[in-house]
């Protein structure tokens, strides 16, 4: 009964930090939320507790025929937590996201392996500064001074384009610096189409720059997608 109490223990303690973890999550909408992360850390404390409780699971067989070395359980979890998380990465346009919540997939099933063993501590710990990275650190990173990053495109007609130092200025004008540009030929010749990433300091301007290329007659086709991780 004392070995059924322990087990109990760390299993709901697994259950309560998944939990927390995901509902941070679910809050922000992402894939991967409550109930994903609570099964992620329950399954990591589960595992790592058949490898406490070996030898009361196969009483009687000589301890040399039986090798199951708690670590490498733990180095197999980390493991299969990696096709998880990437399953939570996607790409949309330009920007790539879910590289966050894959991180705290991978922190939560490690959360999952302390209280499996019975590592206490560290695993409460370890909640609350995920907890914090997650909530406090967004507040902090929301009022760092940073660099904002768009891809732009924009097509004229092939005839009559704007002349490249023109629209270079037209950006500047807006708050951005040009990073690269890059050009080609669309829609079976008719459009030239310039292609560039653009910098700015006030996440503000993308939408300035949204307005004015729309009010520009001379454009036929654009395109602005903010970068973000």
């Amino acid at each position: 009964m004392h070995d059924y109490f322990l087990i109990t223990i760390h299993l709901v303690s697994a259950i309560v930090a998944g939990g927390i973890i995901g509902l941070e999550r679910s809050f922000h909408g992402r894939p991967a939320g409550f109930r994903t992360h609570t099964l992620v850390c329950l399954a990591s404390s589960l595992l790592m507790l058949l490898t406490l409780y070996q030898w009361q699971l196969l009483p009687g067989v000589p301890r040399d025929t039986i090798n199951a070395d708690p670590s490498r359980m733990a180095q197999g979890i980390m493991t299969g937590i990696g096709f998880l998380g990437a399953g939570v990465i996607f790409k949309e346009g330009f920007t790539v996201r879910g590289l966050t919540t894959a991180a705290s997939i991978w922190i939560t099933a490690a959360i999952g392996i302390m209280f499996g063993i019975g590592f206490y501590f560290p695993a409460v710990l370890a909640t609350l500064m995920t907890l914090g990275t997650l909530s406090l650190f967004r507040w902090i990173e929301v009022r760092l001074p940073s660099h904002y990053y768009a891809h732009y495109q924009v097509s004229f007609d092939r005839q009559s384009p704007m002349p490249e130092s023109e629209l270079r200025q037209f950006i500047m004008d807006k708050g951005f610096t040009i990073a690269n540009m890059s050009y080609a030929i669309s829609h079976e010749g008719r459009l030239l189409e310039y292609s560039m990433i653009l910098r700015t300091s006030d996440q503000d301007n993308i939408s300035v720059l949204a307005h004015a290329s729309q009010s520009m007659e001379i454009v036929r086709i654009f395109r602005i997608a903010p970068t973000r991780d």
